[in-house]
């Protein structure tokens, strides 16, 4: 059966399309350093926000209008499994991503639990063998249920730790079964409220215990997939460990796990952190520990995460010259962990957001493929730290000075000139490749 009858397969139309099902600006075919678009930007689909999320807040009961509503239980797994499959051929995309109850509804058992998960893998398996769309990712939701109401690998109980290593172990195994490229780890609840009643040492010591133990089983089994942390500095536990890139890589420096890890970087996780999203991509770019995104953007009026979808042209350009610059994403992709607003119910809502997503980052592609060609920033950059190419400058670089030979060097300085910024000057020449990206 179909579940979205009244869309056809979305297709690049250009931007003069007044087709509503159609992408304006994203051409898959287009070529960007020696690779499509479709193949260097690797969108997926988040299973959970698409098909799983039913309009729920705090305040109001589901409002989402999908056709697989009727359904409960396993029946409703399997329809969703179908719909998603239908969705994403008709979107074209290249990846999905998924939580493990995403897919399959938690048992009384864990026994009973994995069953589920086998059924609906197996039925997962099947669509694969024939779907251009592939497994980004995997992970496991360790937050929801309230066993984890104090953390999982973090949490105080021995049991649960347990539980959150099975769980883990289940899905590094599926992740194997179907293909995944990355296995993401995201602490939900890996963090603290109160220092009153926490023992930090302990917690971040099992933490890398638990990490290490996952690198240990997926080589037991041959899974060689990248693994993923999420940084996120909030929610919903008050101090969250993993709370930006920074603070994530010193953990993994810490417990010896550098080498094995690289981040997924979520945009609205950057923003709750103080950051902006090319901020959090930049520092770990610089360090080579750039994997995934998590594409979506948050509300400047809002203190939590709303995940909407991306359309922000200067945060996917900027977001776009740092993937361009780290050369591509690697086995990552542009996962939209993004969710329609409450109000847009209907199914056509979930094809006009990722298409509206899609297009904006396309844009911010081009614009920042033009401005590297261009070595606009590139050039300014290079000549606001001139002065550390020669001389003192290059002293103090190639680590053949030191404090005596700087002050006799400073004490013969006489006023210093600072060069100018131009901050609003380059706001404007951003401005302007986005508007002549946006025209052509």
């Amino acid at each position: 059966m179909g579940y979205f009858e009244t869309i056809s397969q979305v297709k690049f139309e250009g931007s003069e399309s007044s087709n509503q099902f159609a992408f304006k600006y994203y051409n898959p075919e287009e070529m960007i350093n020696g690779k499509t678009m479709e193949e260097f930007l690797r969108f997926a689909v988040s299973y959970w926000h698409t098909f799983t999320a039913d309009g729920t807040d705090p305040f109001g009961q589901p409002t989402m209008l999908r056709p697989y509503n009727k359904f409960t239980g396993m029946d409703l797994a399997k329809a969703r499994v179908e719909a998603s499959f239908e969705f994403f051929e008709k979107m074209d995309v290249p990846f999905f991503c998924f939580h493990d109850v995403d897919v399959a509804p938690e048992g009384d058992t864990l026994r009973e639990t994995n069953k589920n998960m086998d059924e609906i893998v197996a039925m997962i398996k099947e669509y694969l063998k024939t779907s251009k769309t592939k497994l980004l990712w995997n992970t496991a939701n360790m937050f929801s249920n309230p066993r984890w109401v104090h953390g999982a690998a973090t949490s105080p109980n021995a049991d649960v730790f347990a539980y959150a290593a099975a769980k883990v172990k289940k899905g590094l195994e599926v992740g194997k079964e179907l293909g995944s490229e990355n296995y993401v780890f995201w602490g939900g609840r890996e963090g603290y409220d109160t220092l009153l009643n926490t023992n930090m040492k302990l917690e971040l010591d099992n933490l890398a215990r638990f990490f290490h133990m996952a690198l240990d089983y997926s080589k037991e089994i041959g899974f060689d997939a990248q693994f993923l942390i999420e940084p996120k500095p909030k929610e919903p536990t008050k101090h969250q460990y993993d709370f930006d890139v920074a603070t994530g890589l010193s953990f993994l420096q810490t417990y010896g796990l550098k080498d094995h890890f690289k981040f997924n970087i979520e945009a609205n996780h950057a923003i709750l952190a103080g950051h902006t999203f090319e901020h959090e991509l930049h520092v770990a770019r610089t360090h080579g520990m750039l994997g995934s995104v998590d594409a979506n953007q948050g509300d400047t009026l809002l203190g939590w995460d709303t995940d909407e979808f991306p359309t922000d042209l200067y945060s996917t350009t900027l977001a776009m010259y740092e993937i361009l610059k780290n050369e591509g994403l690697g086995t990552g992709g542009l996962n939209f962990d993004a969710k329609v607003r409450r109000g847009s119910f209907d199914y056509e809502d979930l094809f006009h957001a990722h298409i509206a997503g899609m297009d904006s980052f396309a844009i911010g592609t081009k614009v920042a493929k033009k401005l590297l060609e261009d070595k606009v920033l590139e050039d300014f950059i290079a000549d606001r730290y001139s002065s550390y190419t020669a001389g003192i400058g290059l002293e103090i670089v190639e680590g053949k000075t030191d404090f005596r030979k700087l002050e006799d060097y400073a004490l013969g300085l006489g006023e210093i000139q600072n060069k100018s910024g131009r901050q609003e000057y380059l706001k404007g020449i951003l401005n302007k490749y986005i508007l002549k990206a946006i025209a052509e």
